[in-house]
């Protein structure tokens, strides 16, 4: 019988990942970061595009070596369609098409936020259906009930900015490397929650970091204005109270949404579920509520290819093909 033996390529933002499934075991996940976005404060998209060009023969390359596949072992092509930026988006699809075609195999797309949830699915402990998974990126937040690997429904989104997105702009506030959250992080745990930021009142299980963005800047210009370093003798401190509100956030949420459905079975999944005190706090409220809950592993947190190629085995099993056709989409809902 012939073994299942996928490539997927991931492509959305700025990084380049290319990683081998076979029979729905990842055999290599290979990843080529773009550090030159610290310099901008923010992923500057045609820069990412034009470093993808550059990434992904190399990072396929090594993607087969440390599996020890060659090209004509696979049995198909994986690649994210989107969300994402589109030129970045366009380096990914336009590789996986012409190498599907030379290697005359089948081609299955994938949408990156039905990956990363599915990622769970890449080591034990696997979660039972159905479960809820909060996805949090720095271009995402949502709350997804998880009816099967290919059946999901989204419960709550964010109605503006996204919780990444708060890290990052209010590390730029404080003057902090780009991406900030690892920064605010790791500050955050010499610090104590000293000060209160607001948490916006939505009523259903949508999300929205707009205001609480806004009551970050007055804040800082306030206790800036009285003293001019209060930023720098206050940091640690700061970074624990912005820390804590966006956690809170998207807790209060998450439990609204196992309230309302049921569901005890918690996941979270995306770059901000790397964060510790989200996981802490996920814990925490998961012990309280009797939750079973289910945290990836750190390299499946960030945008990896192993999750591509982990979704893209279960549309495999489906027949779930795309033909030459099929273009990138920079906003794509599963």
């Amino acid at each position: 019988m012939t073994k299942v033996t996928i490539l997927a390529i991931e492509s959305s933002c700025d990084d380049t990942s290319a990683s081998i499934l076979r029979d729905g075991k990842i055999l290599s996940n290979c990843i080529a970061s773009q550090l030159i976005h610290k310099e901008y404060g923010g992923v500057v998209p045609e820069v990412a595009s034009r470093a993808h060009q550059v990434n992904i023969v190399p990072v396929v390359t090594k993607a087969l070596n440390d599996a020890a596949v060659s090209k004509e072992e696979l049995t198909a092509i994986a690649f994210t369609l989107g969300p994402g930026l589109m030129g970045s988006l366009l380096v990914g699809v336009s590789f996986a098409k012409a190498m599907a075609l030379s290697l005359d195999i089948p081609m299955i797309e994938v949408n990156h936020i039905q990956a990363h949830i599915l990622a769970h699915f890449i080591d034990s402990p696997r979660p039972g259906f159905p479960f809820l998974c909060l996805t949090v990126s720095g271009g995402h937040t949502q709350i997804v009930e998880v009816h099967d690997y290919l059946k999901m429904e989204i419960l709550g989104k964010t109605i503006d900015d996204a919780a990444g997105e708060a890290f990052d702009k209010t590390g730029k506030l404080l003057g902090l490397d780009y991406p900030a959250g690892p920064v605010i992080d790791k500050l955050a745990k010499n610090g104590k929650p000293v000060y209160k930021f607001t948490e916006p009142s939505i009523p259903n299980l949508d999300f929205s970091f707009s205001g609480l963005k806004t009551n970050i800047l007055r804040f800082l210009q306030k206790n800036v204005r009285q003293n001019p370093e209060f930023i720098q003798e206050n940091l640690s401190d700061i970074c624990a109270s912005v820390q804590e509100r966006i956690v809170s956030i998207l807790i209060n949420k998450l439990s609204k949404a196992s309230s309302q459905t049921g569901i005890k079975r918690i996941a979270i999944a995306g770059g901000v579920s790397a964060n510790s005190g989200l996981r802490e706090a996920l814990m925490e409220k998961g012990n309280i509520e009797g939750w079973q809950v289910f945290i990836p592993k750190f390299e499946y947190c960030t945008d990896n290819a192993a999750m591509i190629a982990m979704t893209s085995y279960y549309k495999y099993i489906k027949k779930d093909f795309v033909n030459q056709d099929i273009s990138p989409k920079a906003r794509y809902n599963f």
